[in-house]
């Protein structure tokens, strides 16, 4: 469990006593992976859990303002309390891959990712070949080393 905490007053025993309070049509809270979401809140934040932090990542701007970053594909739960431990939301949060803009290339079973937009540059995802995740990470890692 990834955790937040900004003031040093926080007692977790005193979630399992609480009814969590549920996003407003249940249904979970979208974001795209490597994309970043702005979610606004109605409580001051003191505390955020996510559920499994290899799925997404949440971080308070604000105390009213969280940042919800896609990290994984998949499904996870995120809590956020106030400064009494209290909760004010516990939500789903599903991170989806991106559709537009993104092409998906067989070859035989290897499989390669670019993102068009509207040029085609090789991008990495969850599940394309081993060696062409190697390959694109060190070209821009090249890059990123030269444009300091």
């Amino acid at each position: 469990m990834s955790r937040l905490t900004l003031p040093a007053s926080f007692c977790l025993a005193t979630l399992a006593f609480q009814m969590p309070v549920q996003a407003q049509d249940n249904s979970p809270i979208g974001v795209n992976m490597n994309m970043a979401r702005v979610l606004r809140i109605s409580a001051p934040a003191a505390t955020v859990i996510v559920g499994n932090p290899g799925i997404a990542d949440v971080t308070i701007q604000d105390p009213m303002t969280l940042i919800l970053t896609g990290k994984s594909y998949g499904q996870t739960n995120l809590i956020v309390l106030d400064a009494r431990g209290e909760p004010i939301a516990d939500t789903l949060v599903e991170v989806m891959q991106m559709q537009a803009g993104v092409m998906t290339v067989y070859q035989g079973q290897a499989r390669t990712t670019l993102t068009c937009a509207p040029v085609c540059q090789p991008t990495v995802m969850i599940g394309d070949e081993n060696s062409f995740t190697t390959q694109t990470l060190a070209s821009s890692q090249l890059v990123q080393s030269v444009s300091n």
